[in-house]
């Protein structure tokens, strides 16, 4: 009798498995732009589709002198909250998108890996969704030099520079980038691009004034107008939650076919950009209501965001 997807999956076992081989993947997550915090995966978990995340602003103005006479000033620490959206989704495959994957020596294992790089690349969409539809509401995290003329509109290290001044003092923190590959390409051809192996994996690294590089064709080209993207460490939060069902099979016998279905429920929010759903419709948001500026609201100081979007030309 032939191999079956039930066979093979055990729903308890499968979905950890994909979770943990999604964050394996995903190089968002791998160089810390993406930061799973075991407090979202609570959130995620917890009831709602709206998650509070209050927060307590700095602390500000000037010191008082001392004096025998006169007491000091009590001020007052504020909060400000924070609001992400829970994701809902899911998708379903049939045997015969899998059949190789059976014959694999560890089958569960391979056929994880092939659901958790589906699941990387519908993340890494949802990433640039957001990007884009925070881009209005933090446009002081925007350097935009794209109207410039000749090489005052081309991507340069002077011009990248300025961009993440963006951040000012706070721009040592900024530590990864993320670029369309022909961007890529023309700091390559302007040798400024440098590599730095992996101690682990013994692969040399990509990296641009010592961010590491992320190259990814998501990365926005409006009619030669590139999008590049600086990011500091724990810019997106991610929280993995847990769908009523997560992992189910099931067989159409009169087809002969086995299907695998695989939802998933999480967290991926920019840090210190409200989700205000002011325009979903369903039950979660699409692709087109995530990349929408009137979803977002700004809360943190422009300091305080960890991204920079970086708008120019390569040529």
């Amino acid at each position: 009798m032939a191999t079956k997807i039930s066979d093979i999956i055990v729903p308890e076992v499968f979905n950890p498995y994909v979770i943990q081989e999604t964050n394996r993947l995903d190089a968002f997550v791998s160089c810390g732009i993406i930061a799973n915090d075991p407090e979202l995966d609570v959130l995620a978990s917890s009831g709602g589709i709206i998650v509070n995340m209050p927060f307590w602003n700095d602390l500000d103005g000037d010191s008082e002198e001392l004096s025998d006479d006169k007491s000091l000033t009590v001020n007052k620490i504020t909060a400000g909250q924070d609001r992400a959206r829970l994701h809902m989704r899911g998708k379903a495959w049939g045997v015969n998108d899998l059949a190789k994957a059976l014959s694999g020596d560890d089958p569960m294992g391979v056929i994880a890996s092939k659901v958790a790089k589906y699941w990387v690349g519908e993340r890494s969409k949802m990433l640039f969704k957001s990007l884009a539809g925070i881009e209005t509401t933090a446009k002081d995290n925007v350097h935009d030099i794209s109207s410039e003329t000749g090489e005052a509109a081309v991507i340069s290290v002077r011009n990248a520079l300025d961009a993440k001044q963006k951040l000012g003092d706070n721009a040592s923190k900024l530590t990864g980038i993320a670029m369309h590959s022909a961007v890529y390409t023309k700091l390559q051809k302007n040798n400024e691009i440098q590599f730095i192996p992996d101690s682990e994996t013994k692969v040399n690294i990509p990296t641009y004034l010592g961010y590491r590089v992320i190259v990814d064709d998501q990365c926005p080209n409006d009619s030669g107008v590139y999008t590049t993207y600086l990011f500091g460490q724990g810019a997106f939060g991610l929280g993995n939650g847990q769908a009523p069902v997560p992992t189910e099979t099931d067989r159409d016998s009169l087809a002969g076919e086995d299907v695998l279905i695989n939802r998933q429920h999480f967290l991926l929010h920019p840090r210190g950009i409200k989700w205000t759903e002011t325009t979903v419709t369903g039950k979660t948001p699409t692709f087109a209501e995530i990349a929408t500026a009137g979803n977002w609201s700004k809360v943190y100081d422009t300091k305080n965001i960890r991204i920079v979007i970086f708008k120019h030309k390569i040529a």
